[in-house]
């Protein structure tokens, strides 16, 4: 099974797909219950945008996404403005990610490279002026799993709206490897089988469609208490259904250390590499020399 979606920055590439592994989207830079941050970024202080920015990209994020969905403020400006920062302090892709069509556009002509924006829905409307911005900037998109009906809590019925909306993509000439699926998460807390509904949904675009797909993973938790355990181990249940990228919190070690898991278990982590350089204790000093001095010692002896 391959296929790839292919987002860049200015210098630099990310794969997401089956095979590779899985993209970690950061979600930290978005106002939406941040108050402080809203504040700040509403006021032009993007101190923190800064500081999110390169934690997350330390932290292991291959990409991060950026909003700016603050109230009665200038959107499109302010993630103009915020895009073009983020790109002069990290090298990796970014998703654009607004509600407000007129906010993407502006978001698109700042960025450099190859963009994930995030997102469309399966509404008409919604379709008809996002798909065009993804053609003429020939970047990739997230399609999310609701239409003018809202939230079906029937995982066919919100297969049947992904399966609109990469169809849809591929009317527009945009290639179905560009449309990225968001099955829409959930809160386990509310919905007894939210897991299982987006786990069949995520397998049948993986296997049926042949698209990738993503997430907001911490939905899942939305509500409960001590949620890091829940997002890490929902995120690695769902690479085993098939899923290729999610946008989380890579600092959140419960969340990071279970993707690496899900890697090395889905064959996606060659050898188990990148397990071993990040879990092998090193060695303790002086313990090489004093290897050395006893295999000497031995040959003196013999």
């Amino acid at each position: 099974m391959s296929f790839e979606t292919v987002i860049s920055s200015k210098n630099k590439e990310v794969r997401i797909g089956p095979d590779n592994p899985f993209v970690i989207i950061g979600e930290r830079i978005n106002p939406t219950g941040r108050k402080l941050l809203a504040a700040e970024m509403a006021a032009g202080d993007f101190s923190r945008v800064e500081r999110d920015a390169i934690k997350q990209v330390e932290a292991g994020a291959h990409m991060l996404d950026v909003n700016a969905g603050i109230p009665l403020a200038d959107e499109p400006q302010i993630l103009h403005d915020t895009i073009k920062l983020v790109q002069s302090l990290v090298d990796v892709p970014l998703a654009i990610d607004s509600s407000i069509v007129k906010a993407l556009e502006k978001g698109l002509e700042a960025y450099e490279g190859k963009a994930l924006l995030n997102s469309v829905t399966g509404e008409e409307e919604r379709l008809e002026v996002v798909l065009p911005l993804v053609k003429k900037y020939g970047c990739a998109v997230i399609g999310i799993s609701n239409d003018e009906t809202g939230i079906s809590e029937d995982p066919d019925v919100r297969f049947e709206v992904a399966k609109k909306i990469v169809h849809r993509a591929m009317d527009y000439g945009i290639p179905k490897e560009d449309v990225v699926i968001d099955p829409l998460v959930m809160p386990i807390g509310a919905m007894r089988f939210a897991g299982r509904q987006v786990f069949q949904i995520v397998r049948r675009c993986t296997e049926e469609l042949k698209v990738n797909t993503c997430c907001g993973a911490s939905n899942i938790s939305f509500g409960l208490p001590n949620r890091g355990p829940l997002n890490g181990t929902f995120l690695a249940m769902m690479m085993a259904a098939g899923m290729s990228s999610a946008i989380t919190n890579p600092i959140e070690e419960h969340i990071s250390q279970a993707i690496m898991v899900g890697d090395v278990m889905m064959g996606n982590d060659e050898n188990c590499l990148t397990w071993i350089q990040k879990n092998r204790k090193p060695a303790p000093a002086g313990d090489a020399g004093s290897g050395r001095e006893r295999r000497r010692g031995r040959r003196r002896r013999g």
